[in-house]
This record gives C-alpha cells, sequence and structure tokens, in this order.
C-alpha cells in the first residue's frame, strides 16, 4: 500500500502540473531563424529569493562559438534552459534574431535548437529511429551521410542489423562513446540553427574526447553554439569564453586573451592542466 501510495503521488503531482503556455503569436518559419542571440539583464532563480543569474548580459552573433565555464552550480546550464524556455524568466529578455523569445511560438523556437547532454538519451529502438528523432523525414542516405560526418559510420559496421540493430533500453548495447557520437549524429540529422554541447565530452575517455571533439569541429561548423564544459580542452578554439560565478558572467575573452589577465579563468585552466 504505501509503495502504491507513493507511486500514486507522482502520478497526481505530474497530472497538477499546469499545461506549458504557448503565447508565441509571430508567424516565423525555423528556415527563417539565423542565429543572433541576445540575452539582456537576465534575472532567474529556481526558488524564489534564491537568484541563480543576476542580471546576465551577453550578444551572440550568427555562427559563433560561445564556451561557458565554471564551478558547478554557477548557471551555466541555466542559460540554456532559459534560451528553450524549458523555465521562465524572473526578470530581462531573451532574442533570437532581434524576436523576443515569448513571442516567437515554441515549437519554432525549439525545432531551431539541438541540444547535446553528458548523459546519452537513446530509446529502445533501432539506431535508424534513435538517428532520426529530430528529422523523421531522413533517408537512410542522409543517416549515413551524417554518420560518416561525425565517424560513428564503424558503430553501424560493427552490428549484425545495421541500422536496423537495436541499441538497447537507454543504449545499453553500445558503450559511452558510442552512443555520444550517435547523439551527434542525431544533432547534425536535424540540422539546427543554435547547438548546444553540456558536458558532451564529461563521462569519455581520453581518445574517445578526441574524435568527440572533430565531432564537434563538424557539427557546429555555421551553426551559432553553446558549449557548456569543465574540460576546459574542448573550450580553447572558442570565439569566446565566457567564465561564470555566482549568477554573473565574471570574465569574457579568447582562450589567449583570458590567459593573459590571470584570473578566474587563467586558474582554472592551469589547475586541470598541471
Amino acid at each position: 500500500i504505501m509503495t502504491a501510495l507513493a507511486g500514486a503521488e507522482r502520478i497526481f503531482e505530474i497530472m497538477d502540473t499546469p499545461d506549458e503556455i504557448d503565447e508565441g503569436t509571430l508567424d516565423v518559419e525555423v528556415s527563417q531563424i539565423k542565429g543572433n542571440i541576445e540575452f539582456k539583464d537576465i534575472q532567474f532563480g529556481y526558488v524564489p529569493d534564491e537568484p541563480v543569474l543576476k542580471g546576465m548580459n551577453l550578444s551572440v552573433k550568427k555562427g559563433q562559438r560561445i564556451a561557458i565555464v565554471g564551478a558547478t552550480g554557477s548557471g551555466k546550464t541555466t542559460v540554456v534552459n532559459l534560451l528553450t524556455r524549458f523555465y521562465e524568466l524572473d526578470g530581462g529578455k531573451i532574442y533570437v534574431d532581434d524576436m523576443d523569445i515569448t513571442e516567437l511560438p515554441k515549437k519554432t523556437l525549439r525545432d531551431s535548437i539541438a541540444i547535446v547532454l553528458q548523459d546519452t538519451v537513446l530509446f529502445a529502438d533501432t539506431i535508424r529511429a534513435n538517428i532520426r528523432y529530430g528529422n523523421p523525414d531522413a533517408t537512410d542516405e542522409q543517416i549515413m551521410e551524417a554518420l560518416k560526418l561525425v565517424s560513428a559510420d564503424f558503430v553501424i559496421g560493427k552490428m549484425d542489423k545495421g541500422l536496423d540493430s537495436e541499441v538497447g533500453e537507454g543504449g545499453d548495447n553500445l558503450s559511452t562513446g558510442e552512443k555520444q557520437l550517435l547523439s551527434f549524429a542525431r544533432a547534425i540529422l536535424a540540422d539546427p540553427r543554435i547547438l548546444v554541447l553540456d558536458e558532451a565530452t564529461a563521462s569519455v575517455d581520453t581518445l574517445t574526447e578526441k574524435a568527440i571533439q572533430d565531432a564537434i569541429d563538424i557539427v557546429i561548423k555555421g551553426r551559432t553554439s553553446f558549449v557548456i564544459a569543465h574540460r576546459l580542452s574542448t573550450v580553447v578554439d572558442a570565439d569566446v569564453i565566457l567564465v561564470v560565478s555566482d549568477g554573473k558572467i565574471t570574465e569574457r575573452g579568447t582562450h589567449k586573451e583570458l590567459m593573459k589577465k590571470k584570473g578566474s579563468y587563467y586558474a582554472l585552466y592551469t589547475r586541470q592542466f598541471e
């Protein structure tokens, strides 16, 4: 009875959750999104009176690679959660191509963004179905082309049924690195205008990290991208590196510029490579 009650509580909590409101009225297609992004005086906290972001300002040009680094809990991933409207702002505005994201239909906004997470989400289905998730109309040729681009076609070669091979629940039939490479293929097949890599190399070995780093360079080409990372080796080539601390951007610049400053980024980098 106690187990059933605990389960019922969680079910009713979901049933009682208010539906998401989509007040977006702008008639904009995903193909029209270019990828210019602006955060203006962003205020946000997951819990009232406990702000995570405190007046953040950020301007990103189409095609730029932006790296976000900082300690755990500093607000790195929160930036992405707000851009995708998984949470609503407490204050400030976010603009995509000079359009307030609250005026963009959520489907248009979210279809223009692809996210690759540290923990890859794969469904108990075939490789084909998992990669085609973001682009249901993709052909087998397009799927294979995406796999080759990120050097993941070897995964198909080792499976008995090729694209029809089952990956297992959560991708149990694959290694961590293989799952991550498939998630990059899925992202590139979706052809997003904005790409988010959230700790995408955190749970792989150094050799696999090199393969994934090569995949990242291909996937982000021509796209506005946010790279959130603890491993600073993955961010040194970014156009702009942002150091987030206590809900604010405390440093910004290229790798060389920040190393010359000998501030927070310099301390993080030297500590990691001592």
